[in-house]
């Protein structure tokens, strides 16, 4: 590993994983505030990347455009980014700044690479500093008052309401304190190729907060043909725009956008308190015999089903790296309860595809669609495909854009009768939960 000399005992890190941003960044603004000397550095993870399928993974692209226009602001005032390809155990052993700072990230992974690195510093005598940027409330900010954790979102998302004060939702004015950022020329920076990835020409989500389709949020979030959500989820994932910040805009605008952003909270809540998410929530729920039939499942993965509004969805997802929250629940019921496949192969291929992919999120949103989450749909309810399309795509302009040969006899027919699934699985988990 080549390092530049910038990296010495006089220099505070500040270590980018979740927050690629310099702005209301609470950790850059902590390590800026106390420190001077601060070189921003993020590290591309050697332990996640060669986990990842496909060269052409569009999260590692949209990643290297994020980091390309913050070491741009960086570089605007003087300074640069430190990016590396490695592991954070072998570059934090390979160095002794004079501190290190971050931002909490609450993943398995994340919390064991954080221990490990905070071992390798403290063995130098060197600092490390963590703190919370991501949410609102972590960990257990938000319990009930017997001091357990929420596993009903509705209760806990009065609490947090309750406990919402300006105090939390404050911006960071790391802009006062660039003065102390290190003084650098700009550094190399490896290119995709060098990672192992190859650049995808996807245009993504654009990181605009649209005030007047939150505004309408209530009413247009669910239909699939109009553009009625914000497009963020993707930037809420990587940090580059901060949750605070949309959280007095939601406060101002609408609650249930608001509502929006508590279930990301509520879910990186239960990550933190119940971290086992190869496992059924409900552990009865582990005893349901899945078919897992594989030729079923490559036609779900690739749209082609029979169910138009369930093609559309993974057509969208196959294509853009994004798919509608509101078609996300039809598909995910349609694989656990029409087809009965395991949760864990559905929320499997999300994570590879999906754009804003998110452990917290994506568990808990398969696990919900399946019955067996916290706070889950009862396993009699079983989303009805044609009975969604008449609700939330009336003219079935989603299903049209994304399903062009819908209406034509190359389109395939019906994987399976939809009344006949739906007894199939009630007897399925009937047998599993009362056995």
């Amino acid at each position: 590993m080549n390092l530049p000399k910038t990296v010495t005992s006089d220099v505070t890190l500040f270590w980018l994983r979740r927050d690629l941003r310099l702005t209301d960044n609470a950790g850059l603004y902590h390590a800026l505030k106390e420190r001077g000397n601060v070189l921003c550095v993020f590290i591309f993870d050697s332990h996640i990347l060669d986990k990842l399928e496909d060269e052409d993974d569009r999260r590692v692209t949209f990643i290297y455009q994020s980091l390309t226009l913050l070491k741009n602001d960086l570089e605007r005032h003087g300074s640069s980014l430190l990016v590396i390809h490695s592991t954070p155990e072998q570059f934090f052993t390979s160095v002794s700044p004079k501190a290190v700072y971050t931002n909490h990230d609450y993943e398995p992974y994340a919390r064991k690479r954080d221990e490990l690195v905070a071992g390798i510093l403290a063995k130098k005598q060197v600092e490390f500093k963590s703190f919370k940027d991501q949410v609102i409330f972590e960990k257990g900010e938000v319990l009930k008052d017997d001091g357990s954790p929420y596993t009903v979102f509705t209760p806990y998302s009065k609490k947090w309401k309750a406990a919402l004060k300006p105090f939390y939702y404050k911006t960071y004015p790391t802009e006062k304190y660039f003065v102390n950022l290190i003084k650098t020329d700009p550094l190399a920076m490896p290119s995709l190729d060098e990672i192992g990835f190859k650049k995808v020409t996807d245009s993504f989500p654009e990181r605009v907060i649209k005030s007047e389709v939150i505004k309408q949020y209530h009413k247009q979030r669910d239909y699939p043909g109009i553009e009625g959500t914000s497009k963020l989820s993707v930037h809420l994932r990587f940090g580059t725009v901060s949750i605070r910040q949309l959280v007095t805009i939601a406060l101002k605008k609408n609650e249930v956008w608001l509502n929006e952003l508590i279930w990301r909270e509520f879910y990186h809540m239960i990550l933190w308190h119940f971290p086992k998410v190869e496992q059924a929530f409900k552990p009865a729920y582990d005893l349901i015999e899945w078919r897992n039939d594989k030729d079923e499942f490559e036609a779900w993965c690739k749209g082609e089903t029979g169910y138009p509004i369930v093609d559309a969805g993974m057509r969208e997802l196959n294509q853009t790296g994004f798919m509608h929250n509101r078609v996300r629940m039809i598909v995910a019921s349609f694989l656990t309860k029409h087809l009965l496949i395991d949760w864990r192969w559905g929320e499997a291929y999300f994570a590879r595809k999906l754009l804003d992919f998110d452990l917290a999120a994506n568990n808990g949103g398969w696990q919900w669609a399946a019955g067996s989450g916290c706070d889950a749909a009862p396993y009699f309810r079983v989303f009805n495909p044609y009975l969604q399309t008449e609700k939330f795509d009336p003219e079935r302009t989603y299903i049209k854009r994304w399903v062009p040969e819908v209406d034509t006899p190359d389109y395939p027919k019906p994987i399976v009768d939809h009344a006949f699934a739906r007894e199939r699985v009630l007897s399925v988990y009937k047998v599993a939960l009362e056995s």
